[in-house]
């Protein structure tokens, strides 16, 4: 194996989704937001299968000596591991459905057994079959002229191996039938809360689509295919455009190899076998669980239950930032001074109110932006569209490239095109996941500008969902940084210097490195603090570990992938790890260097991965503000003092959840900092009526959202995988 203080990438993957897993099983989290952490875990899974173990799959076919370069170990060796990991996990998922479902009967939810019900309910579900489901039944059945239909990625099927009723001897033929197309997720029995899946449906009454056969045996499946397409192998075809090609690739995707094979219950042996042959899925990835095999019912269940608030997470709201005028056009604070927003406590409207302003702004020469997902409904979009119907010029860099958006941004990338805005595709070699935008103002015979530089996409939805920083300035520097990365990009290439922004691939990691080389010469006295999704550059890794050494203080919050093993004697004895798993995702990235006097702080839209250090286009910003900065290193202490859905990792790289100390009370970061946006609301709010109506302390209202309240939700459907846990906002009087 590797050195001693490392962990390989995927298995750290895993380790994180178990962390997911485990908020199924915590009783303080609502129930049917339990039942959601088993979804998330499902589609995290699903992402994880399709790229990740897709892509060692390719290394093993074309490149069997390939190795994982901080743990050696092969392709072969990983996918061996990963396939024994995750069915110690599949349990864990069937233990926690299981139980939830036992929890939500006491609801009039129940998941019906097919094996065990009445004739009265086998009688109705017969007919409903037979009325709403065969009629739209593709049946497919292979033999020497019949091939095997394709099987789409994701879907769940009915196998089925039959033989003429009237030829005892004769020969077995497989059968196929599509369980998710064209029908409800969920069947309901009538006048109540229990229900059957359609696949268990199908699968119960498949003797009625083949009549004439007698069915030896059956089962429901599901295939998960390689989603890791090359996606620049058709780049330096330069007749053809760009977005053609990602189209076609998209295309391809869905014909790849698969790459696992999951069964519901334990079907018999031979059909098993039948199936991974046919489809050249290896045992050890095929996987047999008790729990359905795709969790995409859930709104059907949640539609039932949505009266029962105690079954959700009580209602969170974004407030407006304090530190914004609503009265004030935003370009003129900006001005006046910095504004950080920390989304999902504060809203996004007051950045996309900028976006809106500027496209009626006379003074607004050039707005240029850089988009890797945004919202399907995106007023983001509008915005620049406004703008350049106003006559701004408007470019867009949208990366064809974010995965499994693909479709999504190619279509908004023709939407812009019409409305007149520049349209560019970013790098032949390099994916655009900066956040910047760069907004140009004739200001007289002077040129000025607003920059913003964020952690996370230009998303409304996931700016509910995910935490994450954005900054607004009027500094110069900022602003002639931002353009020598748009003009760069705009001709294809790379920024190799820039005074205050740090731009990857070039300028950020040698950077990074070159600031803990300086607290390395402090030793003892030196500090570092980062927060981050990932951790797998093995250049900073050993950075970090050789500070350790040195004596320097390191203190990590991680939310996914840690390949940087903490506490391992005389490597990383200094540095502590810890994930927090929440209501919201932990996505912002926060870089913190020295302290007092000499602290220098950051925000960045770059992990501490090769694939963003090396191959991606990056922004990190120095916040300069000093207060701007307290605040970034407050949210990052905060993060470290949580207790509640903090988890440490240990020196053998497993991670538990910190408990507090005696006496300690119970810190929720996440649930910290939407308390704290409450208050600072409510206490601007107060701040702007006017004196003649004053308020005594014993009469002040109780903190209330400033927009009407809207139930904020966990994503299920996303790697970027959101967790939750239950609280309700204390009421805050003055």
């Amino acid at each position: 194996m590797g050195g001693k203080f490392y962990d390989n990438r995927e298995l750290s993957w895993l380790k994180f989704n178990a962390r997911v897993l485990e908020e199924a099983f915590d009783e303080e989290t609502p129930l049917f937001e339990r039942l959601r952490f088993v979804q998330i875990f499902c589609s995290n899974l699903d992402e994880f299968f399709m790229i990740r173990v897709g892509s060692l799959h390719d290394k093993m076919l074309f490149d069997s000596k390939d190795t994982e370069n901080k743990t050696n170990m092969t392709a072969k060796e990983q996918l061996s591991a990963i396939a024994k990991q995750v069915k110690k996990l599949l349990p864990l998922k069937d233990e926690a459905y299981a139980t939830i479902m036992g929890g939500l009967s006491a609801y009039g939810v129940e998941h019906i057994d097919p094996k065990s019900i009445s004739p009265e309910e086998d009688a109705f579900f017969r007919a409903f079959f037979a009325r709403e489901i065969q009629p739209l039944l593709f049946t497919g059945v292979v033999d020497k002229k019949h091939p095997v239909p394709f099987l789409k990625n994701g879907e769940v099927y009915v196998g089925v191996t039959i033989r003429k009723k009237d030829d005892a001897a004769g020969k077995v033929t497989f059968g196929i039938l599509p369980a998710s197309e064209n029908f409800p997720k969920i069947v309901w029995l009538p006048g109540t809360g229990r229900f059957m899946l359609t696949e268990e449906l199908i699968n119960r009454y498949a003797e009625l689509v083949f009549k004439n056969f007698e069915i030896i045996s059956r089962c429901i499946f599901r295939v998960t295919r390689n989603a890791d397409i090359a996606m620049d192998e058709g780049l330096y075809d330069h007749d053809v455009d760009f977005r053609d090609i990602m189209s076609e690739l998209v295309k391809k995707r869905k014909k790849l190899q698969p790459v696992r094979l999951e069964f519901l219950g334990k079907p018999d042996d031979n059909i098993i076998a039948l199936i991974s042959k046919t489809l050249k899925v290896k045992d050890n990835f095929v996987f047999c669980q008790n729990s359905p095999l795709t969790m995409d019912f859930l709104s059907s269940i949640e539609r039932r239950l949505e009266k029962k608030s105690e079954l959700f997470f009580a209602p969170l709201t974004p407030q407006k930032s304090p530190a914004i005028d609503q009265k004030q056009p935003m370009i003129e604070q900006i001005k006046q001074h910095d504004i950080l927003l920390n989304y999902p406590y504060e809203n996004i409207s007051q950045f996309i109110r900028l976006l809106e302003e500027s496209a009626e702004n006379p003074d607004v020469v050039s707005i240029k932006i850089t988009l890797y997902r945004v919202a399907r409904d995106s007023k983001i979009i509008s915005a620049l569209t406004r703008a350049a119907e106003n006559g701004k010029d408007v470019l867009a860099l949208v990366e064809l490239r974010a995965r499994f958006d693909e479709e999504n941004n190619i279509g908004w990338s023709k939407r812009l095109e019409e409305a007149g805005v520049t349209v560019i595709y970013g790098l032949e070699e390099l994916k655009v996941h900066s956040k910047l935008l760069l907004i140009t103002l004739r200001d007289g015979n002077d040129v000025s500008y607003i920059t913003q530089v964020g952690t996370g996409n230009y998303n409304e939805r996931t700016s509910k969902l995910y935490t994450d920083l954005t900054l607004m300035t009027a500094d110069r520097d900022f602003g002639s940084d931002a353009s020598v990365v748009f003009n760069a990009l705009a001709v294809g290439n790379t920024v190799e210097s820039t005074n205050k922004l740090l731009v990857a691939p070039k300028g950020l990691k040698s950077r990074i490195v070159e600031l803990i080389d300086n607290e390395i010469t402090y030793k003892d006295k030196g500090y570092i603090g980062i927060k981050m999704n990932s951790l797998t550059d093995k250049d900073i890794i050993e950075k970090l570990a050789e500070a350790s050494r040195a004596g320097v203080k390191i203190e990590l919050v991680v939310r996914g992938i840690c390949c940087l093993i903490a506490g391992v004697e005389g490597d990383t004895d200094n540095i502590r790890v810890i994930s927090i798993v929440g209501r919201f995702l932990e996505h912002s990235r926060i870089y913190i260097f020295g302290r007092d006097e000499r602290r220098r702080v950051y925000i960045s839209s770059a992990d501490f991965m090769t694939r963003n250090t090396e191959r991606r286009v990056e922004v990190a910003a120095p916040l300069l503000d000093r207060s701007i900065a307290d605040r970034a290193v407050d949210i990052f202490e905060t993060c470290l003092r949580d207790n509640v859905k903090a988890r440490e990792q240990d020196s053998d790289g497993n991670y538990t959840r910190v408990q507090p100390a005696e006496g300690e009370p119970r810190l929720n970061s996440q649930i910290y900092f939407y308390e704290q946006a409450y208050r600072a609301a409510e206490q601007a709010q107060t701040a702007a009526k006017p004196s003649a109506e004053p308020q005594t302390a014993a009469a002040a209202p109780a903190a209330e959202p400033t927009e009407p309240a809207q139930p904020v939700q966990p994503a299920a459907n996303s790697a970027e995988h959101v967790e939750v846990h239950r609280v309700k906002i204390r009421k805050v009087r003055r």
